[in-house]
């Protein structure tokens, strides 16, 4: 097993599971170390990145989001040959389910940190995906936050003053390239991988405007558009300086 350390104050769960596949303790490389970051992004003010909400206004409509929390499971690291095709070689985080809180104002903060075998990668994938009683192992996770049941992505706030709380149990499995792919090298120093989320186009109308949360709901008419918005949020990039932004 690799070295593991576990940084984060927003990492909101026990680990269940952590370990790096695709690679041998014997092996001989100097493993690089790798860092993984949770970033919010998108248009916001910056007075926000000190508030412990973010606002939003649009048509007379106001949304404040004072909370944000996803589940996720397997970040994995896609190796590429030096000929730039995919090879069989995958760097596996194995840490999950992890409720992860979204620092809000455009913030960053850094979740776990992994040694990774010396290479150059060029996609990563994840999952969104929520955590259900009827799975053997989902004990520990659902006694730690029973509020997550069948839920993957949760958010608070208000909507033009009246208190609101959204929830989802949505499913995506989330492929991103690397471009310019990220190359750790043979006892380099540390670098980060960041997963931003742009949660401030979660509610965001199609044709302008915002959504009421109020009605993304279970069987409610924005329900399918919010989802898809959350769908499309998510992007990933190497950010050795954890800005949030890619470097």
């Amino acid at each position: 097993m690799k070295r593991i350390m576990l940084v984060g104050s927003y990492l909101a769960t026990s680990i269940l599971a952590v370990g790096l596949s695709g690679c041998s303790d014997n092996a001989a490389p100097t493993a690089g170390n790798l860092s993984l970051t949770i970033a919010s992004s998108g248009v916001v003010a910056k007075a926000a990145k000190a508030a412990a909400a973010d606002t939003f206004a649009a048509g007379g409509d106001t949304l404040v989001v004072t909370g944000v929390q996803v589940v996720l499971r397997e970040v994995e690291l896609q190796a590429s040959d030096d000929a730039g095709a995919d090879s069989t070689r995958v760097e596996e985080f194995e840490a999950g389910p992890l409720l992860v809180d979204l620092p809000l104002g455009g913030a960053t903060d850094q979740v776990v940190s992994v040694d990774v075998t010396p290479g150059t990668y060029n996609e990563v994938e994840f999952k969104v995906d929520s955590v259900r009683s009827d799975e053997g192992s989902s004990a520990a996770f659902l006694a730690a936050h029973p509020g997550f049941d069948g839920v993957s992505v949760r958010v608070t706030g208000t909507f033009n003053g009246t208190a609101f709380t959204f929830t989802s149990g949505l499913e995506s499995e989330q492929e991103h390239d690397l471009v310019p792919a990220l190359v750790v090298a043979e006892g380099g120093g540390a670098m980060n991988l960041t997963l931003s989320v742009d949660h401030t186009s979660w509610f965001a109308a199609s044709g302008g405007g915002l959504i009421d949360p109020a009605t993304a709901g279970v069987a409610g008419p924005n329900r399918e558009q919010v989802e898809h918005n959350i769908k499309q949020s998510f992007d990933s990039f190497e950010d050795d300086n954890h800005d949030g932004h890619e470097d």
